[in-house]
């Protein structure tokens, strides 16, 4: 079998989404469209790959620079062949006409649902009928917009039409094109060379080297994918919307398939690079995005959105809590309603409760904040009790400042701690205080008013104030 190399056409702008995003670079699932024609190809191809860009090239070089592919810039959009003819240049620099000894999977980077299956399989025909030219197709009940097949009494490809060309007659053909090939490289670049734009786009039709391979007396074939729903091009939102739930929906499927349980799957958002561990449930309406990572044995509680964030084993997230760019260890709790923001670290057996909010803070092994707390760049000590209405007052209008707080501190309710501020080990913070300056280990530290109490005073004041109110009614 000859070596594999595989083209991705990712110039257009898809003017059809109403964008100022060039169409491949829409997120779907998570992740920019292109990537999951890239991923494949390079998974095919293992080297020898070429991405066609066009609309907002600069993004997408910056989207693919850890990539190992060859970006081939296609300055003006003139159609899918001279998309193709592009990628010539970067085969034929591997050394003389290397291109003609390779055969092409050409691969659209607005179609994220084919599979690695279905191309496998298409390859395979290829190979068994020794074909030049293979072509991936689909039966729509719905063709409008797809090139569609047309076929010989004998079953044999004839050519494809696309859809603005189309006749009433081949508008009512339901096999389309879903604008995947496989093509034999001592044929494919010439065939290119000589497309003309002879139709209403007055572009170079990449499918018409299909009607040129027939002429020539090589073989074309068409193999019909198994699921129709591979060959969806996205050019609308709406199609993007129809991408990710299905994308979703297999997400979710492979999750579970590997131990974790979704209690009502089809209201949860998972992103692609997401991974949840055996044993884990997930509840209704989660969000999980970007590379989450949840551990075995985890609880995610209902209407919690996790992204980026990393959870260790036996972790539970009640309702209602933000979790962003935050690690927590292994038996952590959190929630519910509460924000963790980046940079955040709970460690072993915290207690993060709810409307408790950190930001860019550690939270040591075995330590609370239960309730109603802001811990904003602060490094928290183990065992440490925060009390109800904390605050790390950590900014001072110009400079954010740190918080030091070390093992078996006791912080009582309400108070205010002024960063830059260290509380020593074993110290204790009554309630209500202001804390200005740091507390040594195994101090008492209080910093606020005197309470005075004045006996009897109440009833004097109601007195005098029924007098006040009496003379004031005799005036009316």
């Amino acid at each position: 079998m000859k070596k594999l190399a595989a083209i991705v056409l990712a110039a257009g702008q898809g003017t059809r989404m109403r964008s100022k995003l060039a169409k491949v670079l829409h997120p779907v699932c998570g992740r920019p469209m292109a990537l999951y024609a890239v991923d494949l190809a390079e998974t095919l191809a293992k080297g020898r790959v070429a991405v066609v860009v066009g609309h907002q090239a600069e993004k997408m070089k910056d989207l693919l620079s850890d990539r190992k592919v060859d970006l081939v810039v296609q300055a003006r959009q003139l159609g899918t062949g001279h998309a193709v003819a592009q990628a010539q240049s970067v085969f034929q620099s591997r050394g003389g006409n290397a291109s003609s000894s390779l055969r092409f999977v050409i691969l659209s980077g607005d179609t994220p649902l084919l599979t690695e299956a279905t191309v496998q399989a298409l390859l395979a025909a290829h190979e068994h009928d020794r074909a030049t030219v293979s072509m991936l197709t689909a039966h729509l009940d719905r063709p409008a917009g797809y090139g569609r097949i047309v076929r010989g009494r004998d079953g044999s490809v004839w050519k494809i039409i696309e859809d603005k060309d189309a006749s009433p007659s081949d508008r009512r053909l339901t096999e389309v094109n879903a604008g995947t090939y496989v093509v034999e490289g001592e044929f494919l670049f010439s065939a290119l060379a000589a497309l003309k734009p002879a139709n209403a786009q007055k572009e170079y039709y990449l499918t018409d080297i299909v009607e040129a391979a027939i002429r020539q007396g090589k073989k074309v074939t068409a193999s019909i994918a198994s699921n129709p729903i591979e060959a969806l091009g996205i050019n609308t939102r709406a199609e993007m919307a129809e991408a990710e739930r299905v994308l979703r929906g297999r997400i979710r499927k492979r999750l579970m398939d590997a131990g974790a349980t979704f209690l009502a799957p089809e209201t949860s958002f998972v992103d692609e690079s997401v991974k949840v561990g055996r044993d884990s449930v997930v509840h209704p309406h989660v969000t999980l995005e970007g590379r989450t990572i949840i551990g075995e044995d985890c609880v995610i509680r209902s209407h919690s959105r996790l992204v980026e964030s990393v959870l260790g084993d036996g972790v539970t997230v009640l309702d209602g809590c933000v979790i962003e760019g935050s690690r927590l260890e292994e038996g952590c709790r959190v929630g519910p309603f509460a924000h963790l923001r980046p940079g955040t670290i709970v460690r072993r057996n915290a207690r993060v409760g709810n409307f408790v909010e950190l930001k860019k803070t550690e939270l040591g092994e075995g330590s609370k904040a239960n309730h109603l707390s802001y811990l904003g760049d602060a490094r928290i000590g183990k065992r440490v009790n925060v009390g109800a209405g904390t605050i790390t007052c950590n900014y001072d209008g110009i400079n954010k400042h740190q918080t030091v707080i070390d093992d078996d501190v006791f912080i009582g309710s309400d108070v205010s701690l002024v960063a830059p501020v260290k509380v020593g080990k074993g110290a204790v913070i009554g309630a209500g205080s202001v804390v200005t300056q740091d507390v040594a280990a195994d101090a008492l530290a209080l910093g606020r008013a005197r309470q005075v109490v004045k006996p009897g005073w109440v009833k004097g004041w109601r007195e005098k104030a029924k007098k006040v109110s009496s003379h004031s009614k005799g005036k009316h």
